[in-house]
């Protein structure tokens, strides 16, 4: 799950049976060689020319040699298309800036429901945070045969004291305080092929947020919450409409394509709600190898979530990290901005270190802005910048542990951590 950016603990990970946080629900998980690589006998050789090959290596490898192991039997049981289940149940730890330091159980399962389907996975983790948080998702990720349908689930429960800086970009670090409260999301889509990568579909969302309270907020004077409309529950509910295209070979890792993810939400008082009031999230991705004679990729990403009218409740508002990854906003908080709508865009280079693969780079940069409540105009920019490492991972899937350290205005700054790329 990535509501929080978490860090496998990768020494329990090596002993699992199924070694494959790369492996997660998504069409295109299986990897792809590609024409200046070369598969023998299950290891991956990156080749300059004939005769000039570089085994790659990852960090499975090297424990295996610690261990005095062969690593040349391991084979990409990503490859293997069989309905057999293949189940990990490992201990983790995470951090993140919004939980300080965090433990959890993960679980996964992937298998396939039909030879000529894309992988499917079932996800789960329990996790307890430093902050006194509980994470409990379940997400599942089915292909039909012939991958004529996509069925997506995303159910999580929280009890999750969060901070909140008020609405819009004005304002300070100072103005931070904890809201506590509690929720359940229940968010499920059915997608059907339209042409090749390109999906459509339905899907139905609903987010309950009980025992809402304010933890210490600033004296004399009306926090924005309570200004917006301060409650004890909250209620969101709604059909969504998807539009989903991705041409990439890998969503892991990309080296090259597109993603393009389109979902319309209107949340109307005959399903519960309160008052009418719609969402429109557009999720554009580019990726291209930079020079085009190297592995190096450059990559961009536009997140934009908006509120086509209506006011949704405080806790739903678009805000920093409230992305389905909480990976939007390197080099603030989660929740860091928060406004009736947001325009978010990142650009990314990928660069190789060590020949073999095992070690990489990035360099990055971020800017978002919020909207006003008085003038509903987008009137400040937040820039967020950093640069990180990537250690690979699993060599077949191309998954890599990734170590940020991000940069924002006034001090603001952290480690990010991901299983993964961030985007």
């Amino acid at each position: 799950m990535k509501i929080a950016v978490q860090i496998a603990t990768i020494v329990l990970w090596l002993f699992s049976s199924f070694i494959s946080a790369a492996q997660q629900a998504d069409k295109h998980a299986v990897p792809v060689i590609s024409t200046d690589t070369l598969r023998t006998d299950s290891v991956l050789k990156v080749c300059k020319s004939p005769g000039n090959c570089i085994t790659q290596i990852d960090v499975i490898d090297i424990v295996l040699k610690m261990m005095h192991k062969d690593t040349g039997k391991r084979t990409d049981t990503g490859e293997v298309k069989s309905k057999k289940l293949r189940t990990s149940i490992v201990p983790a730890a995470g951090y993140t800036l919004q939980t300080d330091m965090a433990v959890l159980v993960a679980a996964n399962t992937a298998f396939y429901t039909h030879k000529d389907a894309n992988q499917s996975t079932i996800s789960t983790s329990l996790t307890y945070t430093a902050r006194n948080q509980v994470i409990f998702p379940l997400q599942t990720n089915i292909w039909t045969k012939g991958n004529k349908y996509n069925v997506v689930i995303d159910w999580r429960y929280l009890y999750y004291p969060s901070y909140t800086f008020g609405l819009g970009g004005h304002s300070g670090i100072a103005d931070g305080y904890i809201i506590n409260y509690s929720t359940i999301h229940l968010h499920q889509a059915v997608l059907r092929e339209l042409a090749e990568d390109m999906y459509a579909g339905i899907g139905y969302n609903m987010d309950y947020f009980w025992d809402i309270h304010e933890v210490n907020p600033p004296r004399n004077k009306a926090t924005d919450f309570e200004t917006y409309g301060y409650a004890k529950t909250e209620f969101a509910s709604g059909f969504t409409f998807n539009f989903l295209y991705d041409n990439r070979k890998n969503s892991i890792n990309p080296e090259q394509g597109n993603f393009v993810n389109v979902v319309y939400r209107p949340n109307l008082t005959i399903f519960g709600n309160t008052a009418n009031w719609r969402s429109l999230v557009v999720d554009l991705r580019k990726y291209f190898m930079f020079p085009a004679s190297t592995k190096n990729v450059l990559a961009f990403w536009s997140y934009e979530w908006f509120t086509v009218n209506g006011k949704p409740p405080y806790l739903m508002l678009p805000n920093t990290g409230g992305d389905p990854w909480s990976n939007t906003g390197r080099g603030y908080i989660q929740g860091r901005f928060r406004g009736n709508n947001m325009a978010y865009a990142e650009a990314e280079y990928r660069f190789g270190i060590s020949r073999n693969g095992l070690l990489g780079g990035v360099v990055f940069a971020n800017a978002q802005s919020f909207t006003e409540q008085a003038s509903n105009n987008f009137e400040t920019v937040a820039p967020g910048w950093g640069t990180g490492i990537r250690l690979k991972f699993n060599k077949f899937s191309r998954t890599n542990v990734a170590l940020d350290y991000g940069f924002g205005l006034n001090g603001s700054g952290g480690l990010f951590v991901n299983i993964g790329e961030v985007f």
